[in-house]
């Protein structure tokens, strides 16, 4: 199977789903990581290669086999023209045809998340012959579940992956995020990490787990 994960910032493909892509690669999946912005010289919060050499620790350690960066700058998105940008995420899908794809959730706070599936979405068009079987939306911590409840949609799962075997992998992969982790209680934490895995874990009775919603499926 082919597993595609569209990340806005280096390491959301981690908080998101690391512990999912851990156990796809241990299953002998191919797993492609697709960077929106990847765009050299940004500084946010760190220099751009250091958050790249991290990334590609993480990777590495993950088991990627492919990554694709977009030339696109971190919160600065909008200034692309819209045909552009789409392309690139219609060009990504057709090279990779991925059997799976996640992708952030539509209703985290950070702008970066919403048009990346925004962007995705178009690409995922279930008309096209490349469309994918499953297209979920993972939460991110520190974007997801803390924008205006009354305006924007909440994180609601229907998915729990099992990682009861893959937690501890997925917090080495994260650490490897040297630059981007923070102290607890920072949501973005691996403390932070271990406790959402843990409680999407005993809300389906299993050790830990991720958390999705399902976009579309098709049998």
């Amino acid at each position: 199977m082919k597993v595609l994960v569209f990340a806005p910032h280096r390491d959301d493909e981690i908080i998101g789903c690391g512990g999912t892509l851990l156990k796809r690669k241990a299953a002998g999946d191919h797993i492609t990581v697709c960077l929106v912005t990847a765009r050299e010289g940004d500084v946010l919060p760190a220099p751009t290669q250091r958050i790249h050499d991290e990334m590609k620790r993480a990777h590495a350690f993950i088991g990627v086999d492919e990554y694709i960066g977009f030339p696109f700058g971190a919160n600065k998105l909008e200034e692309f023209p819209r045909r552009q940008f789409n392309k690139a995420f219609d060009d990504a899908v057709r090279q990779v045809q991925p059997d799976e794809v996640f992708l952030p959730f539509w209703g985290d706070m950070q702008k970066d998340h919403q048009m990346t599936v925004e962007g995705a979405m178009v690409a995922l068009r279930a008309k096209y012959a490349h469309a994918p079987k499953r297209i979920y939306a993972y939460e991110t911590l520190s974007e997801t579940g803390i924008n205006v409840p009354s305006v924007h949609e909440n994180f609601l799962p229907t998915v729990y992956e099992d990682i009861s075997d893959y937690l501890e992998g997925k917090i080495k992969a994260l650490s490897m995020y040297e630059s981007q982790m923070h102290p607890f209680p920072d949501l973005r934490s691996v403390e932070s990490v271990e406790a959402l895995a843990r409680l999407r874990g005993a809300t389906v009775n299993v050790k830990a787990a991720e958390a999705f919603v399902l976009i579309r499926e098709i049998k």
